[in-house]
């Protein structure tokens, strides 16, 4: 390429790269892009090298393979600690879409007091999450916890290895309600309302409407949402941390949690690292299987 040509396009480039326009452009991106840098892309690199070696922040970084990911798969607690993952994420995913789409629904219907019972549903939402845990650990309390005296039973609710994963279930259910019900309204309010009075016309009972008209209307929120919810609740760790601890005897244990323990517990950083890319991986593969099955969940995907 001779030196003129090679010049001109050089001069486009430069023009077309730090016009005004875009030099505005990089400069309102740019705290986004260093803050994705430095939070979060390099700590990814560096917690992935980090899986591969033995640290325990004080001695000097020993290199040893695979070693971290074989010791977590020939630890029974790990298999433990995975199902106790599955069973949270999955219970939450399914309580928190079913039950906000109920909502949903029955709000559309604009009954009285909507506008309140929209508000109430969702300030749980925005609620710090410190407060909800002292909040629902007074509730939950044995001895003079609301929930036991509403009863009249005597439940060990977060001490009790069969009550407290289910506890924790119903208080991440609760906090997600709002937000997941927010979005289904969203969705609701951008469809034309006439086809739910045609089906009403028709003779389609309120039943009939929310499964037969409802719901493959709004198929794409709840994709969206059902993707979402199991990514959030595959991460949970606040509820875990503020209410039991991973206990009674890591009935309540999650990765999320494992891998804190690990790190800042036992100080053994490379283990720590091998399970959260671990848990990449696994919420990696289900939502690679979620968007696979799309087309069968979403009503006239293509």
């Amino acid at each position: 390429m001779s030196s003129p040509l090679l010049y001109n396009y050089s001069m486009k480039f430069c023009h077309a790269v730090f016009n005004k326009q875009n030099c505005a452009a990089w400069l309102f991106i740019l705290p986004a892009v260093l803050g994705t840098l430095i939070f979060i892309i390099i700590p990814v690199i560096c917690s992935f090298g980090l899986s591969f070696v033995k640290w325990d922040l004080l001695n000097p970084v020993e290199f040893v393979g695979f070693d971290n990911y074989l010791e977590i798969f020939n630890e029974a607690l790990f298999y433990k600690i995975f199902i106790n993952t599955i069973v949270f994420a999955v219970s939450t995913s399914i309580f928190g879409v079913i039950i906000p789409l109920i909502l949903a629904a029955v709000l559309n219907d604009k009954i009285r007091g909507s506008e309140f019972f929209k508000t109430a549903y969702f300030l749980p939402f925005i609620t710090p999450m410190v407060v909800i845990g002292i909040v629902w650990q007074w509730i939950f309390d044995p001895n003079i916890g609301m929930l036991n005296n509403f009863l009249h039973l005597h439940i060990n609710w977060l001490y009790d290895t069969n009550f407290a994963m289910p506890a924790l279930i119903i208080v991440s259910v609760w906090k997600l309600i709002g937000y997941n019900m927010i979005i289904f309204l969203s969705s609701l309010s951008a469809i034309n309302q006439n086809i739910f009075e045609a089906a009403k016309v028709d003779g389609a009972n309120p039943v009939q409407i929310f499964f037969n008209v409802l719901i493959p209307l709004l198929s794409p929120s709840i994709f969206f949402v059902i993707i979402i919810t199991a990514i959030s609740s595959f991460q949970i760790f606040d509820l875990i941390y503020l209410m039991t601890q991973g206990g009674p005897f890591d009935s309540t244990n999650v990765m999320v949690y494992a891998i804190y323990k690990n790190a800042f517990e036992y100080f053994n950083v490379g283990k720590a690292s091998a399970i959260a890319y671990v848990l990449f991986v696994i919420i990696l593969i289900l939502t690679l299987i979620q968007w696979n099955l799309r087309k069968k969940l979403i009503y006239l995907e293509e």
